[in-house]
């Protein structure tokens, strides 16, 4: 396997080492990586790289060697967990085309990377997180897949200035589809979020030793977001959402978020598998009690909210500071929302 400073293009097999090669190969290099099984984590750590396989399902990492990496603590994992694919202050990175499975943090961990792209990456059964990217600013997370993580199959974690996108990709069996944590300036359109406990979570609150943040400047369109019934929270070390409020059924929850447009969104068949802090496929909630902050000046806006358990839409906020145009709602708590009816 030829591998050098000066090579723009690396081919791998599988039983050679990508992380050899991701060490060697200098800013610009795409690295192929043919179909098979890899074995070990992974570290980018130079620049404008390129990892692409040869398709979700065809080319998969799993877990073996461990690449050594000084990339900060993974939020909400004990100590110790391994992530397949590491990109840690780098701009520029590209991972394309494969499946990351069974490592026991997160399948991708990206932080404070910039022009950072995931497309046609499947995270799956990896323990703690699915595609997380923390502290880092234009992304694009593009026809992805995430399934059975224990918190965000796709998420977005103190980004104050995201400038990101995450569109065409499905979110399935973790506790939070799409989560928008304490980050900004994010667009989530055309996603598919079915069988987790909240299909979309947008929230902003306070944790202990965290940066400070919130959640603004957020689009959230033309989803299609059913059938999340999962029961997350609670004691269980090993059940989604570990440590954290029961949630259950819920579509999108839009938490102390400011400047926040919810546009023509599909939500059905969003029903609490367990106990739930939230009873709504659509809930507006302020987080100030928290830490957070008060949701203000939202706007929702042609989405289809029916047939959802126990409510279509619940407000536990002012809904004198936010916007509702056009909706079609079955039941909603308060009874009545203007701009929300059959």
């Amino acid at each position: 396997m030829p591998v050098t400073e000066a090579a723009a293009e690396v081919r791998i097999q599988p039983g050679q080492s990508i992380q050899d090669a991701l060490d060697a190969c200098a800013p610009g290099a795409v690295l192929r990586l043919a179909e098979g099984a890899y074995e070990g984590s992974l570290v980018i750590g130079r620049p404008d790289v390129a990892l692409v396989g040869a398709g979700a399902g065809r080319t998969v990492i799993v877990p073996g060697p461990v690449a050594p990496t000084a990339v900060p603590p993974l939020h909400d994992a004990p100590a110790g967990v391994v992530s397949g694919i590491t990109a840690h202050g780098v701009s520029g990175v590209r991972v394309e085309g494969l499946t990351v499975r069974g490592f026991s943090g997160a399948g991708v961990y990206a932080h404070t990377a910039t022009d950072l792209r995931l497309v046609d990456v499947e995270s799956v059964a990896n323990k703690v997180w699915g595609l997380y990217v923390r502290e880092s600013s234009k992304v694009e997370v593009l026809r992805c897949r995430a399934e059975g993580s224990q918190y965000g199959g796709i998420a977005l974690a103190f980004c104050s200035a995201a400038d990101a996108l995450i569109a065409d990709c499905e979110a399935t069996a973790n506790a939070f589809g799409v989560f928008v944590d304490n980050s900004s300036r994010a667009r989530v359109v055309r996603n598919r979020s079915h069988g987790n406990a909240a299909g979309v979570l947008l929230l902003h609150q306070t944790y202990e030793g965290e940066l400070p943040g919130g959640v603004a400047d957020v689009l959230v369109a033309d989803n299609d977001i059913t059938g999340n019934t999962l029961a997350s929270g609670g004691d269980d070390p090993d059940a989604p959402g570990f440590a954290g409020p029961p949630i259950s059924g819920v579509g999108i929850g839009a938490i102390g978020v400011r400047r926040v447009a919810v546009v023509g969104n599909r939500l059905h068949g969003n029903a609490p598998g367990g106990p739930s802090v939230m009873g709504a496929a659509l809930v507006l909630g302020s987080s100030a009690e928290w830490g957070g902050s008060d949701s203000v000046d939202n706007s929702f806006e042609w989405n289809t909210i029916t047939g959802n358990t126990p409510f279509d839409v619940q407000l536990g906020t002012d809904p004198g500071n936010q916007r509702f145009r056009n909706n079609v709602v079955g039941s909603s708590q308060p009874e009545a929302i203007d701009g929300c009816g059959p």
